[in-house]
C-alpha cells in the first residue's frame, strides 16, 4: 500500500531505489543492575567500545587523506574532528563512570542515560546549529554501542533483490539503485555511504543544519531528514521515492506515481546539469547590474568547495566554530593565524569576510560550562559583548585575523553592536591589536571593517555605524528574530517567525538604502541572501551582495541572470508598503 512520509528536505533531487533498512543499536539496548563486583569490567567494556570507535575515524581520517580532493569533501574531515572531540568530552566520559559505580548501571544504559542529560542540554540551546549537534553525539553513542555489540557498520553491503514489476517497469532489473533508511548517519557512515552504490538516504532524525544535512548538500546526494519513524514504518527491499526537494518519502509506490517520479527525476538531471553550467557565468542581472554571490563558511576546509561551487569570496566565516568544544582551551594567536590563513589562501586570492567570535550565554564554549543562570541568554552576554567583556581574548583573536590579512583581502567584521560606545570600544581594541603587532615588527594587512545589522537598534542606528564601518552586512535570522520578540527555537511561537513581517522589510530596505546613500558596502548574510524565494525581491531592494551556504549559490545565480532590476525595483516597492507582503510577493 502506497503511503507517505513528512520530513525536511535537505539535499535537492529525486532518488527512487530499494530500500535498505538500518536498525538502531539504541532501539535494543538492554537495560539491568550490575553486581559491585562488575563496575570496573563494565567501564573497561565502554572504554573498548569508544577506543575502538577512535581508531575506526583514525583510519578513516587516513582514507580521506589517501583520497582525490574531488572525492573527499572537506565537510568529513571537520565532522570526524568533531566526533574524535565529542569521543574525548569529559562530560561524557564522566557521566558514564558515575551511572556505572554509583547506580550500578550495566555498560549500556549507563552510556544511553548519560546521552539522554547531555541531550537535555543541547535541547535548551537557542542557536539552530548549535542545538543539532546533539545528532552528532547521537552518533557517537550509536558508534560506541555498536562496537559493543560487534555490529558492523550500517552501510552495509546491498542486500539481494527480488523481482517485481516496479523492476519490469524502470526495465533495469540487473542494477535498480539502492536507498538507505537509518535511524541517523554519522560522517563515518557518510564517507562510506559515498563509496557504496546508494543512491539518496533517509533518517529518523536531523534538522536542516546538522551534520548529516549538510554533508548529504555536499555531496550532492537526494536525501530526507527528520521523517520520524521512517525506519519503523518501512520494510527491507521495500520500493521507495525520495523527493529531496519537497522533503517527501513516498512508500511503495504504485506504478503511475513511479512513472511520474521517474520522469522528474529525469527533469531534475537535466536542470541540475544545466545549473552546473552556471558555474563560472558571471552574476549579471538582464538590465547589466553585477551582483555578488558569496559562500558562509565555518571552517577553514570549507572555502576549496565554496570556490568549486562558484562563490566570489567569503562573506560570513563564522569563527566562533575554533573556539567551540575545547574544554575552556581557547585557541592561541597562532592556531587562529594558521586557520585564517589557510581560509584566506583557500580562497585563491578571493575576499574572506572573518566575523569575530559569537558565543556567549546561549552559545556556551563547553556544554560543562553552560550557564543556566541567565533567564534569556539571547539578550545576555554574547558576540561583541562577551569579547569586550574579555579584552585579552578578543585582542588575540584581532590579531590573529590582522595577521592573516596579510596573505590576501580580508574583511573584518563584527557581531551584535548596538550602542556607540560599544563601537568605540572595538575600534580602540583593533588599533590597540595593530599596534602590539608593529611594537613587535610582526606582519599584517589592511582590513576593510564591517558590523552585523541583527538587531533593531543597530538598524535603527544606521548613520551612527556608517561613520565608523566601510559596509554592514544583515544578518536577517537573528533581525527577525528580535524585531518580532519570538524565539525561534521555540516550539510554541516558531510560527511567528516572519521574514514577511513589514517591520522586518522595512528595516532589511532601509539598511539598503542607507548604505547606497553613503557609497557603503551591504549584504545580507542570513537564510533570506539564500533563498531563491526572496532573490527578485532584495534585488529590487537594491542589494547587490548575496552570502549564502555554497550549495545555494547556483540556484540564486539562476533567479539574478533572469532578474531585470529597473523592472522590479517598482514591484519592490510595492511589496514594501504592502500590509501583507507574503501576498504581494506571490507570483
Amino acid at each position: 500500500m502506497t503511503f507517505s512520509i513528512q520530513g525536511l528536505a535537505v539535499a535537492r533531487g529525486i532518488a527512487i531505489g530499494r530500500a535498505v533498512l538500518v536498525a538502531s543499536s539504541r532501539m535494543d539496548v538492554a537495560h539491568y543492575f550490575i553486581a559491585a563486583g562488575q563496575v570496573e569490567a563494565e567501564i573497561a567494556r565502554v572504554r573498548a567500545g569508544r577506543n575502538a570507535v577512535v581508531e575506526e575515524i583514525h583510519r578513516l581520517q587516513h582514507t580521506i587523506a589517501q583520497m582525490d580532493p574531488r572525492e573527499a569533501p572537506p565537510e568529513l574531515t571537520a565532522l570526524l574532528d568533531v566526533h574524535l572531540m565529542l569521543l574525548q568530552d569529559e562530560t561524557l566520559i564522566t557521566g558514564v563512570k558515575h551511572w556505572i559505580t554509583e547506580r550500578l548501571y550495566n555498560a549500556e544504559w549507563a552510556l544511553t542515560t548519560q546521552l539522554e542529560v547531555i541531550a537535555r542540554q543541547f535541547d535548551e540551546m537557542e542557536d539552530e546549529y548549535l542545538r543539532e549537534r546533539k545528532a552528532d553525539l547521537d552518533q557517537v553513542v550509536e558508534r560506541i554501542l555498536r562496537h559493543m555489540k560487534g555490529v558492523a557498520s550500517p552501510v552495509a553491503p546491498p542486500a539481494v533483490r527480488r523481482r517485481t514489476q516496479q523492476d519490469l517497469l524502470l526495465d533495469d532489473t540487473v542494477d535498480v539503485p539502492l536507498v538507505l533508511i537509518a535511524h541517523d548517519l554519522s560522517p563515518a557512515d557518510m564517507l562510506q555511504f559515498k563509496q557504496s552504490v546508494f543512491a539518496g538516504f533517509v533518517t529518523d532524525v536531523g534538522g536542516k543544519t546538522s551534520h548529516t544535512a549538510i554533508v548529504a548538500r555536499s555531496m550532492d546526494i537526494p536525501a530526507v531528514v527528520g521523517a520520524r519513524g521512517t525506519s519503523q514504518l518501512m520494510r527491507q527491499d521495500d520500493w521507495v521515492i525520495i523527493d529531496g526537494d519537497a522533503g517527501v518519502v513516498i512508500v511503495d509506490p504504485s506504478p503511475i506515481i513511479l512513472a511520474e517520479y521517474g520522469y522528474k527525476q529525469r527533469q531534475g538531471e537535466v536542470e541540475r546539469e544545466r545549473l552546473s553550467r552556471l558555474r563560472h557565468t558571471p552574476a549579471v542581472t538582464l538590465d547589466g547590474h553585477k551582483i555578488e554571490l558569496l559562500a558562509n563558511i565555518e571552517m577553514p576546509e570549507d572555502a576549496p568547495a565554496a570556490v568549486k561551487a562558484g562563490a566570489v569570496g567569503v562573506g560570513l566565516f563564522r569563527s566562533e566554530f575554533l573556539f567551540m568544544g575545547r574544554q575552556g582551551n581557547l585557541p592561541g594567536e597562532q592556531e587562529q593565524y594558521q586557520a585564517y590563513r589557510r581560509a584566506v589562501e583557500g580562497m585563491q586570492g578571493l575576499p574572506v569576510t572573518i566575523r569575530t567570535v559569537d558565543v556567549g550565554a546561549d552559545k556556551p564554549l563547553d556544554r560543562a560550562l553552560k550557564d543556566d543562570a541567565h533567564l534569556n541568554p539571547a539578550l545576555g552576554l554574547r558576540a561583541i559583548r562577551w569579547s569586550l567583556a574579555d579584552p585579552a581574548m578578543f585582542l588575540t583573536q584581532l590579531r590573529a585575523i590582522l595577521r592573516a590579512a596579510a596573505h590576501g583581502q580580508v574583511n573584518l567584521l563584527i557581531p551584535m553592536l548596538a550602542h556607540g560606545s560599544e563601537i568605540r570600544h572595538t575600534l580602540a581594541l583593533i588599533d590597540h591589536a595593530r599596534a602590539e603587532l608593529d611594537n613587535k615588527g610582526v606582519a599584517h594587512g589592511p582590513v576593510k571593517l564591517g558590523a552585523m545589522i541583527e538587531i533593531p537598534a543597530a538598524a535603527l542606528s544606521l548613520r551612527l555605524f556608517l561613520k565608523h564601518f566601510d559596509f554592514l552586512s544583515i544578518g536577517t535570522n537573528d533581525l527577525i528574530q528580535y524585531t518580532l520578540a519570538i524565539d525561534r527555537a521555540d516550539e510554541s511561537v516558531a510560527h511567528l517567525y516572519d521574514p514577511m513581517h513589514p517591520a522586518v522589510l522595512r528595516l532589511v530596505a532601509d539598511t539598503i538604502a542607507e548604505c547606497h546613500a553613503q557609497g557603503k558596502g551591504v549584504s545580507v548574510c542570513g537564510e533570506m541572501a539564500g533563498d531563491v524565494v526572496f532573490t527578485r525581491l532584495l534585488l529590487g531592494l537594491g542589494l547587490r551582495s548575496f552570502s549564502m551556504h555554497p550549495a545555494q549559490i547556483l540556484a540564486v545565480k539562476q533567479e539574478v541572470l533572469r532578474a531585470d532590476v529597473a523592472r522590479l525595483q517598482g514591484w519592490a516597492r510595492q511589496v514594501l508598503e504592502s500590509d501583507d507582503p507574503a501576498a504581494a510577493l506571490a507570483p
